[in-house]
This record gives C-alpha cells, sequence and structure tokens, in this order.
C-alpha cells in the first residue's frame, strides 16, 4: 500500500487521465454516458497498471491503489463534463 503521498499522485494522475478521457469523448451522448465511459476507461487502465506492477520488482498489486485511481477519474471526469457543458452554454450561437 502506498504512503499518503503516493495515494495523492495515484488521485492526482489519474483525475487528470479522467479529465482527458472525458473531453476527448466530448458530446458522445448523455452526459451519465459520456462519465461512465470515462471512468470504465481509466478504471481498466488501471487493473493493468496494477498487473504490470507485479513484474516489477519491490513492487506488487494493491487494490486500495486501483480504488484510488477509478476514484480519481471519477472527479477529474465529473469535473471536466460540468466545466465544459457550462463553457457550451455561454458560448454564443
Amino acid at each position: 500500500m502506498p504512503g499518503r503521498f503516493g495515494s495523492i499522485g495515484h488521485f492526482g494522475g489519474y483525475a487528470i487521465l479522467g479529465v482527458l478521457c472525458a473531453l476527448a469523448l466530448g458530446d458522445a451522448g448523455p452526459r451519465t454516458r459520456v462519465l461512465a465511459i470515462a471512468v470504465l476507461i481509466c478504471s481498466a487502465y488501471g487493473i493493468t497498471d496494477e498487473f504490470h506492477q507485479s513484474f516489477v520488482a519491490g513492487r506488487s498489486p494493491d487494490v486500495f491503489d486501483w480504488g484510488v485511481d477509478t476514484l480519481g477519474a471519477a472527479v477529474g471526469a465529473i469535473l471536466a463534463t460540468l466545466t465544459s457543458r457550462r463553457a457550451a452554454r455561454r458560448r454564443p450561437s
């Protein structure tokens, strides 16, 4: 299990990934669909990252890390969809 700062790093990195995934999906459907797809993509990447760690000396996969990754991705994706939709409403037609 990572220390406190390791968890912050996992959360922050995956929050950025969540923002980027949500923005890349754009208006691919309703907000909930965009959020769900973005979080699923990021969570799946988190699983592969944890699996990869099982092959690295001195590292081991950790379900807690994956949970922090997924939570960070969800927060990032939510912030991205809220701000991008709000900005779209403010643009003149």
